[in-house]
């Protein structure tokens, strides 16, 4: 039977070959929309790390006339102390650019315990950022004012980075680095925190205390607010900010809208595939019914030949199902050899359990499309009367 079935195909390999090839490139394009979307959904249900609501982060550039290094230093913890002052301020302190869902990364590479980490997140920020954003210490402590005063260089680390370096052992007091110049203590391992959004996976995370001196280039300050905090208390804000850093760019921004369009920003890609995904569906299902409707009026002949020598309708539409999946099975083998070098190179440093998932949802749903689109064709060609298939013969 399948001996017979292949040598139809075979019969007929110019029109075969074109619906093999689409079959083929829509599995490929299935199979990234599923491993986009699942990869996405995987990081959507990883919680966010930090509460993000009610805070909002003020932008700045530094204008101050003076140079003096003590008269800056005074100009910023004025500001910071006048902000935390204000009615309906919760805390508020300073963070470098690469604050949540800002697309700014500042990222670096280094060596611990002997193991290399690539795509490190610095983040620099003062003492107050843990209570700013609600993040979770894990083990240890975060930063504190004495800190600043310590001859002895630490460090905070995250979770994920942590797991990176040290696996399942205990991080808090050991050195982190390799190079004389990155070695630091770990006084503390905070929890993941996604600042790319909820689709985004967290990144490895060093968490630097910044410095007095670093004020001027920081260029951020996160305000955690009271939910009672409106427009005209962001108006006041601002007024009080302009008149500290006179001639400097202010803009005042909420992370709770940010990361809304962020992650529409995120999404793009997975919109884009999905539509080029089904318009190689149609065009995959307009093939599978043109060539069988083909193969019907082409063989009428040798249908209705074989209905009267008493083949049933049934054996006539599963002979035309069977070569239709037969050809989805050659497409299938074929993708399934170029799927499967994803997550054997690590392309894009997904999981491979995102990529095997995948792999066997874009199958069974290629398998599910080819059966549909072959059902009706093979209904048609049982329904010849063998009669006037001869007689037309």
């Amino acid at each position: 039977m399948f001996k017979h079935l292949f040598k139809m195909i075979w019969n007929k390999k110019k029109q075969n070959s074109l619906l093999i090839v689409e079959i083929l490139l829509s599995f490929l394009v299935i199979f990234a929309v599923f491993s986009f979307a699942l990869n996405s959904y995987n990081n959507y249900a990883k919680p966010m790390g930090f509460n993000y609501n009610h805070v909002w982060a003020i932008s700045y550039n530094h204008t101050l006339e003076t140079n003096n290094p003590d008269s800056v230093t005074l100009v910023y913890q004025n500001l910071l102390r006048d902000i935390k002052s204000m009615p309906l301020v919760v805390d508020a302190g300073y963070a470098s650019s690469n604050i949540p869902f800002s697309n700014n990364h500042m990222s670096t590479g280094l060596t611990s315990n002997g193991i290399e980490v690539h795509n490190v997140n610095n983040f620099f920020m003062d003492e107050n950022y843990l209570d700013v954003m609600g993040a979770k210490m894990l083990a240890g402590r975060w930063y504190n004012k004495a800190d600043r005063a310590s001859t002895t260089k630490i460090l905070v680390i995250n979770k994920m980075l942590k797991e990176k370096v040290f696996g399942k052992a205990e991080a808090v007091g050991k050195t982190f680095g390799d190079k004389a110049e990155d070695k630091r203590k770990i006084i503390g391992v905070i929890d993941d925190i996604k600042t790319d959004g909820d689709y985004q996976s967290p990144t490895y995370g060093l968490y630097n205390l910044q410095d007095t001196a670093a004020y001027k280039w920081m260029g951020k300050i996160l305000v955690k607010v009271a939910p009672q905090a409106d427009a005209a208390f962001e108006g006041k804000l601002y007024k009080l900010m302009a008149g500290r850093l006179k001639k400097s760019n202010i803009e005042i921004e909420h992370l709770d809208n940010k990361l809304v369009a962020y992650n529409k920003f995120t999404l793009v890609p997975l919109i884009i595939l999905s539509i080029v995904a089904a318009f190689l569906i149609i065009n995959v299902a307009l093939g599978i019914f043109g060539v069988l409707w083909y193969n019907i009026n082409k063989r009428r002949g040798e249908i209705g030949l074989r209905r009267a020598v008493g083949a049933p309708g049934s054996s006539v539409s599963a002979q035309l199902v069977s070569e239709a999946i037969i050809l989805a099975t050659l497409s299938l083998i074929i993708g399934a050899f170029f799927a499967i070098q994803f997550p054997l190179l690590n392309v894009f440093d997904l999981p491979a359990g995102v990529y095997l998932v995948a792999m066997l949802l874009a199958v069974i749903f290629i398998y599910l499309l080819v059966l549909i689109c072959s059902l009706y064709p093979g209904k048609q060609a049982s329904a010849i009367l063998p009669a006037v298939a001869l007689h037309e013969e």
